[in-house]
């Protein structure tokens, strides 16, 4: 049987990011991606201009006809949400499809110190709630500070604390957590923490800020556990395909919406 993930997330038209990579990423990895788009977008939003459509009316019919299918998921793998009812939803599509699935929530709020526009704190302690529900974690370090209550500005002053702070975040759901993309003056950093230790896996830092790669990340990452591999396996593939995807992409694009050039590495993913 083909391996399922049911992937939560906005779709884009044009804008490499949410549901327009996790669904090639995911064929590749030899996964069906099931898609419960949460909003569609004729762009993504760091395009100067866009049409966006709320699905959130139409999220529990949508939900129920699965439920009425008896759909059965290897792994849910959670990205934006954009209010309170939303996050409500997912919370309730966990509890219905997630009791056998693993269940893996990118807590999308924020980034550079910085909430993103459609986030308050309200929206941040339902997306709180949502990542006690996950056995796989995937803050950025401003992410990392929200859950646990930190100054970011204090946090970057020493990052020997990450490790700590993410290790307060375990529990007898979550097993993994994964703080992304902490920067130094040369390298990426990604930390694993989990109950029996912490794995760093780094990258050396190329130019630019480019869109997209955090849902690159999720999704290798998700497809590459749901695959069988370690948690440091597919942490390594996901930070490898990241790379070359940023090699490829020019360089007068590294601060455009655009995002990466992917596509030209997605052999990397097969049978990998």
């Amino acid at each position: 049987m083909v391996k399922r993930i049911a992937v939560i997330n906005d779709i884009s038209g044009f804008g490499k990011c949410s549901l327009s990579v996790a669904l090639p990423i995911l064929s590749a990895m030899g996964i069906e991606c099931n898609p419960v788009p949460t909003a569609i977008l004729s762009n993504q939003t760091g395009f100067d201009d866009f049409y966006s459509v709320d699905f959130t009316e139409h999220l529990t019919p949508y939900i129920d006809v699965w439920k009425k299918q008896n759909a059965q998921f290897d792994a849910i793998l959670t990205g934006f949400l954009g209010s309170e009812k939303q996050v409500d939803i997912i919370l309730d599509f966990i509890d219905l499809f997630g009791k056998n699935s693993l269940v893996f929530v990118d807590p999308v709020m924020a980034d550079d110190g910085v909430l993103y526009d459609t986030y308050d704190e309200k929206l941040c302690e339902k997306v709180k709630a949502l990542t006690k529900k996950a056995n796989i974690i995937t803050p950025n370090l401003t992410e990392l500070c929200i859950l646990c209550g930190e100054d970011y500005n204090e946090v970057i002053k020493n990052l020997e604390d990450v490790g700590g702070l993410a290790s307060s975040l375990l529990s007898e759901t979550t097993k993994t957590v994964i703080v992304t993309g902490v920067k130094t003056e040369s390298a990426i950093t990604n930390i694993i923490v989990e109950k029996d230790g912490l794995t760093v896996v780094r990258t050396p830092l190329l130019y630019g800020n480019y869109s997209g790669t955090g849902d690159i990340f999720s999704s290798v990452v998700c497809g590459g556990i749901a695959n069988g591999k370690s948690v440091t396996d597919a942490v390594t593939l996901a930070t490898e395909f990241i790379t070359k995807s940023i090699k490829s992409t020019p360089t007068e694009l590294a601060y455009e919406p655009d995002g990466v050039n992917f596509q030209k590495h997605l052999e990397m993913l097969i049978n990998a």
